[in-house]
């Protein structure tokens, strides 16, 4: 059986459309598009050159999608997503602004309920990976957290013990930052001491770019 995707490429055309992320070589555009009445983030390779398109666009989509797949169900995370064509898939847009638009919203009660939010996506055997900054990070309209953009995350279900607990510390560490940042009174010793850890492991992580080790 066929399934009935929401909307097709040809729909593109005629979508009001708005510019997200351009993004570098080999990465997709990112835009907003309204059609039939919801919103969608779609990433789009079609624009990059052929190498992109043919080797790395179907690689990072499948991925993503796979990804968010395994994510079915955890509130925070977007649960509609779908595959365009080979070099495009959408997800349902997440309403909010991420965090560093909104510092007086970051409560220790959404802090908590973010921490919540990474230990259940952890759960699901997924490591996100790109959460220390604020970019990803959402406080929706009803205050709750929201995590975006997938495409660095990996699945951990086939990994060693101790390597899927590192990326999860890496991970929670993005969480610990925050309060860090935006409450640090209120942050606890515990807190405190368990960033430094997690901060001490990271001098010795080899990979950069991807993997949550970009910039921050």
């Amino acid at each position: 059986m066929t399934e009935t995707k929401p909307f097709a490429r040809a729909d593109l055309a005629q979508a009001p459309t708005k510019l997200l992320r351009n993004g570098r070589v080999a990465n997709a555009v990112v835009t907003r598009v309204e059609i039939d009445g919801r919103s969608w983030t779609v990433k789009d390779f079609s624009a990059r050159p052929w190498w992109v398109r043919t080797f790395i666009a179907p690689f990072l989509l499948r991925r993503e999608l796979s990804i968010l797949a395994r994510l079915r169900g955890v509130e925070g995370v977007s649960q509609e997503s779908f595959r365009i064509d080979r070099e495009a898939m959408a997800v349902l847009f997440m309403e909010g602004s991420n965090i560093g638009r909104e510092p007086e919203r970051v409560t220790p009660a959404y802090l908590e309920a973010f921490e919540e939010l990474l230990r259940a996506m952890h759960a699901r055997g997924v490591v996100h990976l790109d959460v220390r900054g604020t970019g990803n990070v959402m406080i929706r309209p009803n205050g709750s957290p929201g995590l975006i953009d997938f495409q660095a995350s990996l699945y951990t279900g086939w990994m060693p013990g101790f390597l899927r607990r590192l990326l999860e510390d890496f991970d929670m560490s993005g969480a610990l930052k925050k309060w860090l940042q935006f409450q640090p009174e209120m942050m606890g010793e515990e807190r405190r001491k368990e960033l430094e850890r997690i901060n001490g492991l990271r001098k010795f992580w080899i990979f950069r770019g991807y993997f949550g080790l970009k910039k921050h």
